[in-house]
């Protein structure tokens, strides 16, 4: 084996490794952020846990070991946000209007993490007239604007249906958690923040780094397409456009409903009795 030969195979070696440190790297980052976000938001809940009561079945669709896990994912992912994460079920008897309902429950009860009458969301269930209504108040407003407590409903719904209440409300406090955690304006259900997607795309950009590293190790190709053409023979002797015919085809546009899936309306925000405005979604179940 020739000194030349050798050189060029430990290059090729050390811009493979190099390839798979930029590999190794990437796939250890992505997974070292999520974890590192995920730790310290179990240290911000445990550091502010408190009892509260956030769970309200006065229409008694839980059990009580049922009422007891809502209530401590409720507190847990409020203190995480925080932002109180309240639910609250009732029969209705009198047939008031549930956005009525709920804005008179929070002036009633004062929710507020930070204060009382501050950060809250509250979700309705109103059994007289089968419907949902969800609020966000003062930092539950700017981060669960009308848009996104539409989105939280239309993934309660089918459970709400069905009569998995438990699993409904779990619905809720996690992806009112899992929202809260974008900025406002955003969506938060967009594919670039799926970590699946993330994975993809780091592992993508890593073979491309592999591949520009591995076709540089063989050296330039110096062959090209003049190297064998004869430039006094070589060259375009004609040219011809011949028309055929057009086509026009027309397709017609379906035009959206406007309606926010999950038992369909979507009602917006408002104002309380007491002055407080808040976001807004509604719907029947």
């Amino acid at each position: 084996m020739s000194l030349a030969s050798g050189k060029h195979k430990a290059g090729r070696g050390r811009r493979r490794g190099l390839a798979l440190g930029v590999i190794v790297t990437l796939l250890l980052s992505l997974l070292w952020t999520g974890t590192e976000q995920g730790i310290s938001s179990l240290h911000a809940a445990e550091s502010d846990s408190r009892s509260k009561q956030l769970v309200f079945d006065q229409a008694d669709l839980l059990d009580a070991e049922q009422e007891s896990r809502l209530e401590e994912q409720a507190s847990r992912y409020g203190a995480e946000r925080q932002t109180d994460m309240v639910i609250y079920t009732t029969l209705n008897e009198a047939g008031a209007d549930v956005m009525k309902l709920t804005q008179d429950f929070y002036d009633e009860q004062g929710f507020g993490y930070d204060k009382r009458h501050g950060n809250a969301v509250v979700v309705t269930v109103d059994m007289y007239h089968r419907e949902v209504y969800l609020a966000g108040f003062y930092k539950g407003q700017e981060y669960l604007d009308d848009n996104r407590l539409d989105r939280i409903r239309s993934r309660m719904t089918p459970k709400l249906t069905a009569g998995d209440y438990e699993g409904a409300f779990l619905v809720y406090i996690q992806t009112a958690h899992r929202y809260m955690g974008y900025e406002p304006g955003v969506n938060p259900d967009n594919i670039v923040f799926n970590v699946w997607f993330q994975a993809a795309v780091a592992a993508v950009i890593a073979w491309l780094v592999v591949w520009r590293l591995t076709a540089s190790a063989g050296g330039k190709v110096t062959v090209h397409r003049r190297t064998y053409e004869n430039a006094s023979t070589s060259g375009v002797t004609g040219r011809q456009d011949m028309y055929v015919r057009t086509t026009v085809t027309k397709q017609r546009i379906p035009r959206s409903n406007g309606g926010a899936g999950g038992g369909g309306r979507g009602g917006g925000g408002g104002m309380t009795s007491g002055g407080h405005s808040h976001s807004g979604s509604r719907g029947s179940f």
